[in-house]
């Protein structure tokens, strides 16, 4: 790891770092409304929306949602599968405190998300974009963190090397992936860890316990 304040960007993920993790939620809450294995049906709706192409903006999600209801038998219609998915994304309010800190500290911040058009959806209502000089997300750069080669792309738009640069993720495989290219990292496993560990790159650091 880097020493304090030598970073100069920091990429977030949303889903689980920046909001609840509204789409294993959701699918959770799908599966019990539909008398069905909840864990076994979250893993089809992702190797779906993989499958499908939704996720990297080559397939739409009325196809998605047909293709899983198809697999796993389950009811509903696209609005209401969508907004039980959107409104369990609960954007986590003490963390934009941190990032606060961060701007004030002049780094420059980011978004690095695994989602489809559902994030700008969540921008429309919750209005968060503008804490960050750029969102990458998945649907609309064409590939998605499984693929090391986002790190990469990712590094060349921000015209940084890799040991300038940390990113936060909840997914212990997108870290591993991340390391792979040499950027910082910080493994998301919950509040009062992720403020030890994010106390390394802040000027002012945080005190985990009175969070």
């Amino acid at each position: 790891m880097k020493s304090r304040n030598t970073i100069d960007a920091a990429v977030f993920d949303f889903g689980g770092v920046l909001a609840d993790e509204g789409f294993r939620n959701g699918l959770y809450a799908i599966a019990r409304a539909n008398s069905i294995d909840p864990e076994g049906f979250a893993v089809q709706a992702r190797e779906l929306i993989h499958s499908s192409g939704y996720l990297t903006g080559e397939g739409d999600e009325h196809s998605y949602w047909d293709a899983l209801r198809a697999r796993t038998g389950i009811s509903g219609s696209d609005k209401d599968l969508r907004d039980t998915i959107l409104t369990r994304f609960t954007l986590r309010e003490w963390i934009f405190d941190v990032l606060r800190k961060l701007k004030r500290e002049g780094v420059r911040l980011f978004i690095l998300s695994d989602q489809t058009n559902w994030l700008d959806e969540l921008e429309e209502k919750h209005h968060f974009y503008h804490f960050f000089e750029r969102v990458f997300n998945s649907y609309h750069m064409g590939k998605c963190k499984e693929d090391q080669s986002l790190f990469e792309d990712v590094l060349k738009i921000l015209n940084l090397n890799p040991d300038a640069v940390l990113f936060v993720d909840d997914t212990k495989e997108h870290i591993e992936r991340a390391n792979t290219v040499g950027l910082n990292t910080i493994w998301f496993q919950g509040k009062e860890d992720f403020l030890e560990k994010m106390n390394q790159f802040l000027q002012e650091p945080t005190d985990p316990h009175k969070c």
